[in-house]
């Protein structure tokens, strides 16, 4: 049991790496989800000037931002075995199970640098309270492994269509709605001030979303990786 949980984790390891050398020598995945994300915070500093927003729009706005930012980038990791016709190699030679778990790592890592970036610059732009910052930290990571569990069978499943992009975010937001409106009702009363104890349940839902979202793809994931 320990050699096959070591063999599975060298091997997804080893697609984590292979995917993490495209895009360091790409940057199209990280130069997309910049773009849109900090394009829309300068368009949305310019539209507000000096006018403030309550904690409930600036939940909204912030996950707005993160969503479509992360639509434009993280369906770029079964897109590019497609466009590069490398994955018929990739079924051959790596089991489904590795396959998925190091494409999931990948898209936690473009979601962590995306949010790394993104949020504080959201905080400055929107002068958005930071008296909570380490709660809205919690949420935000929180938020992160709930975005890629859910989108990265989803990018598996569209990677072969004709129109990927715009298939993506469709497929992708009905499954994430209840996840944007818990992440949003958390980050609205973490931005108004309330602690994390306050927003317990709504935090318990996201973990347990996180949980089903995973052991659900990693269980589809053989059937939509070798059709």
């Amino acid at each position: 049991m320990g050699k096959s949980s070591a063999g599975l984790a060298s091997k997804s390891l080893a697609v984590y790496v292979k995917d993490l050398r495209l895009e360091l020598r790409s940057r199209f995945g990280l130069n997309a989800v910049f773009m849109f994300g900090i394009t829309t915070l300068a368009v949305v500093s310019f539209a507000l000037g000096q006018a403030s927003l309550s904690p409930k729009i600036l939940g909204a706005l912030f996950w707005i931002i993160i969503f479509f930012s992360a639509m434009s980038g993280l369906a770029q990791v079964f897109v590019r075995e497609e466009e590069q016709q490398t994955a018929l190699t990739l079924r051959l030679t790596a089991d489904p199970d590795a396959v998925f778990l190091g494409k999931l790592c990948f898209n936690f890592s473009l979601l962590i640098i995306m949010a790394a970036v993104i949020t504080p610059l959201f905080f400055v732009f929107t002068d958005a309270p930071t008296a909570g910052a380490i709660n809205f930290l919690v949420i935000l990571v929180v938020g992160m492994i709930d975005l890629g569990a859910a989108t990265t069978l989803i990018a598996a499943i569209i990677s072969k269509a004709s129109v990927k992009g715009a298939l993506f975010a469709v497929l992708a937001f009905p499954i994430l709605l209840p996840m944007l409106i818990a992440l949003t009702l958390s980050s609205e009363k973490i931005l108004a001030g309330e602690s994390l104890g306050e927003v317990s349940k709504l935090l318990q839902f996201l973990i347990a979303y996180a949980i089903v979202m995973i052991t659900a793809s990693i269980l589809l994931f053989k059937y939509v990786w070798q059709e």
